[in-house]
């Protein structure tokens, strides 16, 4: 009796399932990624980026606490408070290069648990510290910086996450996964003024303490409350997500990269963009808290001030369809323009001595800033892509143009540390100046010297 063999059942492979360690991918392959590598992808993705989101929250949650410690009895000045809003701007950007190698040498799953876990320590120490007026200023800067720990997490996050892609579709994963994250400055900067007006957490948040404008406020809230969902995306991230067995960060693109101008000109046009994002995100609230209420307490933009960061985010894919269309460069031209001229407006719109200013123009001409550096951003990324390079080298241009846009979230805080904020505006008038010469000359203009 003959024996027929039996075909051979194709059986989901073992190392693709979740919190598994996958020995063998190839996204680049049509018929893999079409039967199962996308599905391991997105499946990564839909962890990862809520929990980027979670990390930026923490990153930016000083831009907004800074305001409500000085209603709650902080004996902080103005220049501290720009401190306490700037610091996590600086560690954030200087451990950006650490977080991208160390990302792909852990693996996915394995840092995007770890690095999303210890941000919970901050938390911890941030809610402590406010329960008591007294807590040593030194004492809040240490927490603000450890709290740049979470914008640290952005550079890993692309770092980890291009492998799973193959290089076609790795700007379109990058861009999801990093309008995600900064959506999380939106969130907190809505969620913050909120969660503290009620002693929701029980006793965690302490007692709620008198604030200048009447009322109560439980300030341990606007930490405590953090400590739940970023615990819960650690977790998940563990159980659900993988990690890739693929060689290590390739170093080699980096140092070609470092090597060509065009690398830190796109670079100097990424502060002024994205730069400009977090940086007015990071300093608002405190700013027009500092301008505008100072001036007049009815006056108070802190319950809407979310609305400029949402607003950065959803025009930057705007801005990317825009250069498609009319060249990534004239449009990153224009948005400069832009940024300029809306930086002059409120200039205009600020309070001064005998002058109480004009809040809504004020309101608006911020919100114009946060527009144009979100068209920018979008804009700037089409620009990259026309550059000659391979998918490596646009890669680590691109890493290295978002670290450098990071240091944005220190240095518009401490510019309005440092000087009246009319000066700091001027001096960010200036800066922009430079970036559309820069931006026409080498890219927009007939002849230039690289395709815009």
């Amino acid at each position: 009796m003959s024996v027929v063999d039996e075909p051979a059942v194709s059986r989901p492979r073992p190392d693709l399932r979740p919190g598994a360690t996958i020995r063998r991918w190839t996204p680049c392959d049509p018929r893999f990624w079409s039967t199962a590598g996308r599905r391991v992808a997105a499946r990564n993705l839909a962890v990862s980026a809520p929990a980027l989101l979670l990390a930026t929250a923490v990153w930016q949650i000083w831009s907004v606490l800074v305001v409500e410690l000085g209603r709650a009895g902080f004996a902080l000045s103005g220049g501290q408070r720009f401190w306490l809003a700037a610091l996590p701007g600086l560690t954030g950007a200087i451990l950006r290069a650490g977080y991208a190698l160390l990302g792909p040498a852990v693996g996915r799953r394995r840092w995007t648990a770890l690095s999303t876990a210890v941000l919970i320590g901050p938390l911890l120490g941030l809610g402590l510290a406010v329960r008591d007026t007294g807590t040593p200023y030194g004492v809040l800067l240490a927490l603000a910086a450890l709290c740049g720990l979470g914008g640290a997490v952005a550079s890993s996050a692309q770092a980890t996450l291009d492998p799973f892609y193959p290089p076609a579709l790795q700007g379109r994963a990058r861009g999801r996964s990093a309008g995600a994250g900064d959506l999380g400055i939106a969130l907190v900067q809505a969620l913050t003024p909120i969660v503290i007006t009620t002693g929701f957490l029980g006793a965690p948040a302490g007692r709620g303490r008198a604030t200048h404008g009447g009322g109560e406020a439980w300030l341990p809230n606007a930490a405590f409350g953090w400590v739940p969902p970023l615990a819960l995306l650690a977790v998940l991230a563990w159980f659900l997500m993988n990690d890739l067995r693929v060689p290590g960060a390739p170093t080699t693109p980096y140092r070609s990269v470092l090597r060509r101008r065009h690398t830190w000109l796109l670079a100097l046009l990424r502060l002024g963009t994205l730069g400009s994002f977090l940086g007015f995100a990071a300093a608002l609230p405190n700013l027009l808290d500092r301008t505008f209420t100072a001036a007049d307490p009815g006056c108070s933009a802190t319950g809407f001030v979310w609305i400029g960061p949402l607003v950065g985010v959803l025009a930057r894919p705007l801005g990317g369809r825009l250069g498609r269309r009319a060249g990534g460069a004239w449009c990153t031209t224009i948005c400069f323009a832009g940024l300029a001229l809306a930086v002059i407006v409120a200039v205009r719109a600020l309070p001064s001595p005998g002058d109480p200013g004009n809040f809504r123009l004020g309101c608006a001409a911020f919100l114009l800033i946060f527009l144009f550096a979100g068209l920018g951003t979008g804009s700037g990324l089409r620009q990259l892509s026309r550059l000659p390079l391979g998918p490596a080298e646009l890669s680590a241009t691109a890493g290295l143009g978002t670290a450098v846009a990071a240091c944005g979230a220190f240095f518009v805080p401490a510019m309005f540390a440092l000087a009246p904020a009319t000066d700091a505006l001027y001096v960010f008038v200036a800066f922009y100046a430079l970036c559309l010469a820069v931006c026409w000359w080498c890219y927009a203009r007939d002849g230039a010297p690289a395709p815009g």
